[in-house]
């Protein structure tokens, strides 16, 4: 596996209509995956019906990330690492980074936290 995996910062960019040059091109070569909490931190960040709904339309193109009880005893593991290397992050944080390390992917971001964990880890990301 392989491809990209976005997390909520860069889709926020996009649905702003801010420059998003790298998921937009995974979007076009069919390569992004999203995290299933991205769908839910974008969701419950849309302010009226209709931002929901157009979310909810551009989503449903594209695939999840699979989460069977494996995915999260990694996501435990990789908060676990972390932590005795001096990086506490939230369990949703460690699940948009567990997803990209799952599959290979590179991790679009501009949050500083991603940054850290892949100066901790093996996690490669783009912003």
């Amino acid at each position: 596996m392989s491809g990209v995996v976005a997390d909520t910062s860069v889709w926020i960019d996009f649905f702003a209509g801010r420059e998003a040059t790298s998921l937009e091109a995974a979007l076009a070569d069919a390569t992004a995956v999203l995290p299933p909490i991205v769908v839910a931190e974008l969701v419950c960040g849309a302010s009226s019906k209709r931002d929901r709904d157009a979310i909810c339309d551009v989503l449903a193109e594209i695939p999840l990330h699979a989460t069977p009880r494996e995915h999260w005893v990694r996501v435990g593991e990789l908060r676990r690492r972390l932590r005795s290397k001096g990086l506490s992050v939230s369990t949703p944080d460690a699940h948009v980074a567990q997803c990209a390390l799952d599959r290979d992917a590179t991790l679009l971001s501009r949050d500083r936290v991603f940054t850290r964990i892949a100066a901790l880890s093996e996690l490669r990301i783009a912003r």
